[in-house]
């Protein structure tokens, strides 16, 4: 019997797709249910690891808010991107991978019946944690159009009332790979002051997008500048995904709460890990590594989309995945999902409970198979739905 706080909170659907991949241990199936990929790391950060499994230092609880060579290299590369500097001792903590930061912030920011504005579709383990956290997720709806997804920004706004504790948003989003810009800071920035809640803004994939154009960091903008708290994360952009670090900047009294809540939840981060993060992202050619990889994922996602040319796929703007219409096809996201794994030999997950937007969508990631494993995509998709 589940507790009350489990009561509306679904799985996610990654697991079981990838369970049954799992299983078949079929090397004819294309893995694209899961958010993994095969572009390897950094290789300065895999040296560090290497020298970091023989100090001793790297085999502590301590410090519990991050190694300061960590928390001083993501408080610059935050920096770096919002144009607002942060202080590494009291503005920044190190958290164990991006979702832990973010239900941090949550529990640090939610008090149980608050809403939480979130773009939809959306991922459903963040929505689950607003949840978990005793917030009321309040969608506000991705519009797919033949150029990609996009989101009003008055209706972005226009979601924030008087029980708005945080508006949650990732640009490029996961999973649409949709883009937020200026304009919606624009008309995020008066209501955001008017009603006092925060911006959490998940940065995993902010490098990740396929126009060329820097990040949009909301924390940029001078009316949120103040009202914004950055999560980031080692597993995207820098494909460290089983180092699981990741780190969180706000205004120093926020923050002061939200370490206290790190200190109750994980308590610390992978020891071996912090440093190889920390040189990770101040290497001289951090920029230029991420961008190769954002070269290799667009030409991935560009295959698919020619492939499967005819069957109603939104493109996205970024990120590591896209999704498949599988409503217009006449199908539940179960049953597409199901046909694609027994008939095309592709594992991709059903999108139920992503959002009510979420409900009528297959994912594709492209982030974990390589191009020439791409290639056949449209046959499979032939196979499955004819």
């Amino acid at each position: 019997m589940s507790v009350s706080r489990l009561r509306h909170i679904p799985g996610i659907g990654v697991d079981r797709v990838g369970d049954a991949a799992d299983a078949a241990a079929d090397p004819e199936l294309l893995r694209l249910e899961n958010l993994d990929t095969d572009v390897r790391p950094p290789r300065v950060a895999l040296d560090v690891t290497r020298a970091a499994i023989d100090d001793d230092d790297a085999n502590s609880y301590l410090p519990f808010q991050g190694h300061l060579s960590l928390r001083e290299a993501a408080a610059a590369h935050v920096g770096r991107i919002s144009g607002r500097a942060h202080d590494p001792a009291t503005e920044c903590v190190s958290v164990a991978g991006g979702l832990n930061g973010v239900l941090n912030v949550l529990l640090a920011t939610v008090e149980p019946g608050d809403e939480v504005v979130v773009c939809d579709p959306v991922y459903a383990g963040l929505v689950n944690r607003i949840r978990l956290a005793g917030g009321v997720p309040r969608h506000v709806r991705s519009v797919p159009g033949p150029d990609g997804w996009s989101v009003d920004p008055a209706e972005l706004a226009g979601a924030v009332g008087p029980r708005t504790a945080a508006v949650l948003v990732m640009a490029p989003s996961m999973p649409t790979g949709g883009v937020l810009d200026g304009t919606h800071w624009d008309a995020l920035a008066p209501a955001v002051h008017a009603h006092g809640c925060w911006v959490l803004y998940d940065a995993a994939m902010e490098r990740i997008r396929f126009d060329g154009r820097a990040p949009d960091h909301p924390a940029a903008h001078p009316g949120l500048a103040d009202r914004t708290i950055t999560v980031g994360s080692a597993s995207k952009e820098l494909r460290l995904i089983g180092w699981r670090v990741g780190w969180v900047t706000g205004p120093a009294p926020i923050m002061a709460d939200v370490a206290l809540v790190g200190m109750a939840n994980v308590v610390c981060q992978v020891g071996i890990a912090q440093r190889a993060v920390a040189a990770a992202l101040s290497a001289p050619d951090a920029d230029a590594d991420v961008a190769a990889a954002v070269r290799t994922w667009r030409e991935r996602c560009e295959i698919v989309l020619d492939r499967l040319a005819g069957y109603p796929c939104v493109r996205p703007h970024g990120g590591w995945s896209l999704l498949v219409d599988a409503a217009a096809l006449g199908l539940s996201p179960e049953d597409a999902s199901d046909r694609l794994f027994r008939r095309g030999r592709v594992a991709a997950t059903p999108m139920t409970g992503w959002g009510p937007g979420g409900d009528r969508y297959v994912r594709l990631v492209f982030a974990n198979e390589p191009a020439a494993r791409l290639d056949d995509l449209g046959e499979r998709f032939r196979a499955a739905f004819g």
